[in-house]
């Protein structure tokens, strides 16, 4: 069966898919987007993902006509056009269509698109044994630029440290802010764990405000782990007790190795183990219904 995706009210086969060359995302990064889960017939955090879409969209100034529920809907219906209950989310929201000019008053109306489909970033052994990553030379962008915390269509910042990690042959790259702390990786929140503590640094160091990672943070609260939001360095990192990245494709995954030395024995630790158990838990059992009519005939 062809994907079916959805364009501004309607729906495509994938292969009939298309955008405007003249679309601002695509001429210049204009736009946001979310990477959003389907587990077991569930949308996991669709609210917080459209909280966090609509945020850029107000920064942006995009005049976009859907309200969050009208959103919403578009997900929910176009998991049910694929005949999904596991799936890959990505919902754009991009300028629209304009000229060669960078004016956005060019573009009178934004572009929607929503795709679903699957999406896998790492083999399982690497959820077992853990990834080996290093620090990127490329710098995380400042909110005086473009600012981190929109999630924005135009990923060069990210893109650039992901060539270095692909350069060094591994699968992520751990980003600094201009201040030289650790920030977060090139997809994905970072976590360490120190004396039983989970770390994590905090907004203002210039982080992508992570769905999965705030949904850890609970988590871990929930089983007496003390979560703490700081700054912290490459040094700290390198002595961390354990060490873990977390994302709405990546899920959350261990880090056994950075920049050439084992965090702690090399091997994934035991709060990051039972974190990913509790975490493949939750996702399982919580998030809004795409076959809500399934649990009435349950009943």
């Amino acid at each position: 069966m062809s994907i079916k995706v959805f364009i501004n009210g309607k729906y495509y086969d994938k292969k009939d898919a298309k955008v405007s060359v003249f679309d601002h995302g695509y001429l210049y990064g204009d736009g946001v987007f979310e990477g959003i889960r389907a587990y077991n017939g569930r949308v996991f955090k669709l609210d917080e993902h459209l909280d966090r879409l609509y945020e850029g969209i107000r920064t942006l100034m995009l005049n976009v006509k859907y309200t969050k529920e009208e959103m919403k809907e578009i997900v929910l219906e176009t998991l049910r056009k694929n005949n999904l209950r596991d799936a890959y989310i990505r919902l754009v929201v991009s300028r629209g269509e304009g000229d060669l000019g960078l004016d956005p008053r060019k573009c009178p109306e934004p572009t929607v698109v929503c795709i679903a489909s699957k999406i896998t970033l790492y083999p399982q052994e690497m959820y077992e044994n853990g990834l080996k990553v290093v620090t990127a030379a490329t710098r995380r962008n400042v909110p005086e630029g473009v600012n981190p915390q929109i999630k924005s269509l135009n990923y060069l910042n990210n893109i650039m440290a992901k060539i270095e990690a692909n350069l060094a042959g591994v699968p992520e790259a751990i980003m600094l802010n201009i201040d030289n702390y650790v920030c977060e990786c090139t997809g994905d929140n970072i976590f360490i764990v120190k004396d039983g503590k989970l770390i994590t640094p905090p907004t203002h160091s210039g982080i992508l405000i992570g769905i999965t990672r705030n949904a850890i943070i609970e988590l871990a609260q929930e089983m007496g782990i003390k979560v703490v939001e700081q700054i912290f360095t490459r040094h700290e990192l390198f002595n961390a007790d354990e060490c873990f990245l977390t994302g709405t494709a990546a899920e959350a995954i261990p880090v056994v190795n950075v920049d050439g030395r084992p965090i702690a024995d090399g091997k994934p630790g035991i709060i990051t183990k039972t974190i990913i158990k509790k975490f493949r838990q939750l996702v399982q059992s919580e998030g809004t219904e795409i076959y809500p009519e399934e649990k009435q005939g349950d009943e």
